[in-house]
């Protein structure tokens, strides 16, 4: 069970990271400031800053975000988020000034940042060209020489400027935060809009947000390859059993018997031999197999019409299919590919996934499969990555391509909270060209919450009931 769930977290975790390093990167790509990457939800158990940056894990796991500059609902900054803005570049000059080897007193960023503005802020020329802003050379009361601003080994940025000015004028970062807060400069707000995530332009909102299930739809096929070139277990064409009274064994076909092509095409797995039973149509199929008699081997070919049947599918529901009544007997080899013949596979191999999985949830949604069937929680992931970690690491890894392409897929449903709650948002202000209005969103927003936790308990409950019952 232990490691049941030290597998199931680590795939998880991975997943986790390469979706929200999709928002992560495009965000940062674009412009807009990310103030936390987080692993797992508060309470947050540890954190650095890098950059503009704080990378977190939290105590509460399957899960992960990244906050970016500006409330995703309101449309204009509250006094709150404007406050916070402010503490981040308070950060962002302290970073500078270590990264250059500056010599400040004080073990508080309040004492350092302080120490700071007394030291190398700037003149109100050098305020006033920084800014663009003439007012605030009224209200500047600065005198520090102009080559002071290189100690921190760059200029200032205008909202750097605007910070320390206020610092050296009230005496403190909180009382600057304060009347910043209270009287915002033009330069300011300005600032904060350009690197904000709701100001931005609704082609970069929508490129940000429809980063996170790319990565982790993308993430599918490289992992693939990856596994592909590595070395992945390939079920042998041999039969296991024939079962009477089916196609197969009246037409001939007994255990032991290796089928060698079928309709002239080279057979090299069962998955193939599978593959071509079932697209057959009804058709009859000519199989060219090998029979051991004795010490000698045998070339036979059979003529086998499949017959039609209702079977179980993935998602527990019941769906005619093609046999012929065969079981393989489990011969396995390592098959191995070139870089390019695996990228190709994988490529096609997880575009034939991610259409299983699109009819499969198509068919959840409609009714046709039953959701206690075909939807499982964490208990059920936990005993799924156990049971492919004692197969070895393909196995894990096809598990995990399998896990990515259902999160990526997921996460594009028009639910709120889900990456796809917001594109439906944004696909809404388009069409009305204006976003709507922010009660509807909130509301939205509530609705989605309340969705996501009764899932959520439902899968959990789903999950003990499994196991359970058998």
């Amino acid at each position: 069970m232990l490691t049941s769930i030290v597998v199931a977290a680590i795939i998880l975790g991975v997943l986790i990271i390469v979706h929200e390093a999709g928002h992560f990167f495009m965000a940062k790509r674009l412009g807009v400031r990310v103030l936390r990457f987080s692993i797992g939800y508060p309470p947050k158990l540890f954190g650095f800053r890098r950059g503009e940056t704080e990378y977190a894990i939290g105590a509460t796991p399957f899960g992960g975000y990244v906050r970016m500059l500006g409330d995703e609902v309101g449309e204009d900054p509250k006094t709150e988020e404007l406050g916070n803005y402010l503490r981040e570049i308070g950060f962002d000059i302290l970073e500078a000034a270590d990264r250059h080897g500056l010599i400040i007193g004080g073990r508080k960023p309040e004492e350092r940042l302080k120490s700071i503005a007394e030291k190398i802020a700037p003149t109100p020329a050098n305020l006033a060209a920084a800014v663009g802003d003439p007012e605030l050379i009224a209200r500047s009361r600065l005198d520090a020489s102009p080559a002071a601003v290189a100690l921190i080994g760059r200029d200032f940025k205008p909202d750097e400027a605007v910070l320390l000015n206020e610092i050296r004028a009230t005496g403190s970062l909180n009382d600057a935060i304060t009347a910043l807060c209270a009287n915002p400069p033009a330069a300011l707000i300005e600032s904060f809009r350009q690197r904000a995530f709701p100001t931005q332009s609704l082609t970069k909102r929508v490129l940000i947000v429809l980063a996170g299930p790319l990565s982790n739809i993308l993430f599918a096929p490289i992992l693939l390859a990856f596994i592909f070139m590595y070395g992945v277990p390939v079920l042998l064409p041999i039969v296991g059993e024939a079962k009477p009274n089916l196609p197969a064994y009246a037409a001939g076909l007994r255990s032991g018997d290796r089928i060698i092509s079928i309709n002239g095409q080279s057979a090299g797995s069962w998955s193939d031999f599978a593959d071509t039973v079932r697209a057959s149509g009804g058709a009859p199929l000519k199989l060219e197999i090998e029979r051991k008699e004795g010490n000698s081997i045998e070339h036979q070919s059979l003529v086998i019409k499949p017959a039609r049947e209702e079977q179980k599918t993935l998602y527990g529901s019941m769906a005619a299919a093609w046999i012929i009544g065969v079981l393989p007997r489990g011969d396995e080899i390592t098959r191995r590919l070139d870089p390019i013949r695996a990228t190709s596979l994988a490529i096609t191999t997880s575009a034939q996934m991610t259409g299983e999985l699109v009819v499969g949830l198509a068919s959840i949604i409609s009714g046709a499969t039953p959701m206690r069937q075909a939807v499982g929680g964490p208990i059920m992931i936990a005993q799924m990555a156990g049971r492919e970690a004692h197969r070895g690491l393909a196995s894990v890894v096809l598990f995990t391509v399998m896990l990515s392409l259902n999160l990526g897929i997921a996460n594009l449903l028009p639910v709120p909270l889900l990456d796809g709650g917001h594109l439906a948002f944004f696909a809404v202000e388009g069409l009305r060209g204006r976003p709507l209005e922010l009660r509807y969103r909130e509301m939205a927003l509530q609705v989605g919450l309340f969705l996501l936790v009764a899932l959520m308990a439902f899968v959990i409950f789903n999950d003990i009931s499994h196991i359970v019952q058998g």
